[in-house]
């Protein structure tokens, strides 16, 4: 295996506190959601744009054909409409819920590939898929009764569309690196979510100066530092270290939630929550 030139362990420690804030940081800004998505993707793609000339990745995309960017357009709007749900339903429901279910998309994966792609679950999965599901039924049981319901079934939607993008975006991270495919595939994301809010008639501006910080923060902390540094592991961290890290996201997002905007979670969210990750971490190990 190639040799990283830093310890992908640590940027894999890093990348999991950075996804961390994305739900604190949201939740301090008071711009509609589908504005806070279109701006995360927006400066998240100003930020990479000069490495990514610098790297050749225009030359590379215009030398991928029409098939294939018609791919990357599609991928573009899962990636869309997962944020703007995600970010959506965290005016809804508590930030533990909304985590919890929108890292669910190893379990959508696993249903989509036993039912479309003929990729049968082993048994150790499919007790990963009960459990989670167990748990995410104590979890909504308890939000229908505190009317946050609403809220998890966005979030789930969020879970689809991620689930589908990773599934949909195999085929084109073959061939294109971390850069030339996550700048194009951003800044396509962030073009139809500003064409969303002008047909929804929602303002792109003016805000305040203090929202536009939030903006800036948003892109840079969870998405360069967050899923950017993330995706860099992978190629060097073996698939069960990346399936109990993924599990830190909803834990430090909870957490962080409870230190800086006083919310403590229902427990029925806590028990489902310990049950669904359980269930999730199964199902994403080997075996």
């Amino acid at each position: 295996m190639e040799r990283p030139p830093i310890n992908p362990y640590l940027i894999l420690t890093v990348s999991i506190i950075a996804v961390s804030t994305a739900s604190i940081l949201i939740r301090l800004s008071s711009s509609p959601p589908l504005v806070i998505a279109a701006y995360r993707l927006l400066f998240a793609t100003l930020m990479l744009t000069p490495l990514y000339i610098v790297e050749g990745g225009h030359r590379r995309l215009m030398a991928l054909g029409p098939r294939r960017l018609l791919i990357l357009i599609a991928v573009g709007f899962i990636l869309a409409v997962h944020f703007a749900s995600w970010i959506t339903s965290l005016s809804y429901t508590t930030v533990a819920s909304s985590v919890i279910f929108v890292h669910m998309d190893p379990i959508i994966v696993a249903l989509l590939s036993h039912l479309l792609l003929g990729e049968r679950l082993s048994v150790k999965r499919f007790i990963g898929v009960l459990i989670a599901f167990l748990g995410a039924i104590i979890i909504g049981w308890g939000d229908l009764r505190i009317g946050n319901l609403y809220g998890d079934l966005l979030s789930l939607l969020g879970a689809s569309a991620l689930a589908l993008y990773l599934v949909a975006g195999r085929s084109l991270r073959r061939s294109l690196s971390l850069l030339e495919y996550v700048t194009p595939l951003y800044a396509t994301s962030a073009a139809l979510l500003i064409l969303g809010c002008l047909i929804m008639n929602i303002r792109l501006y003016p805000y305040p100066v203090r929202e536009y910080l939030l903006f800036l923060l948003i892109a840079f902390i969870p998405m360069i530092l967050g899923h950017t540094l993330f995706n860099w592991a992978l190629r060097y961290v073996e698939a069960p270290v990346v399936s109990v890290s993924l599990l830190g996201e909803p834990i430090g997002a909870s957490l962080l939630a409870l230190i800086i905007l006083g919310e403590l979670p229902p427990a029925t969210t806590i028990l489902g929550g310990a049950i669904t990750l359980l269930g999730i971490y199964i199902t994403s190990s080997r075996g």
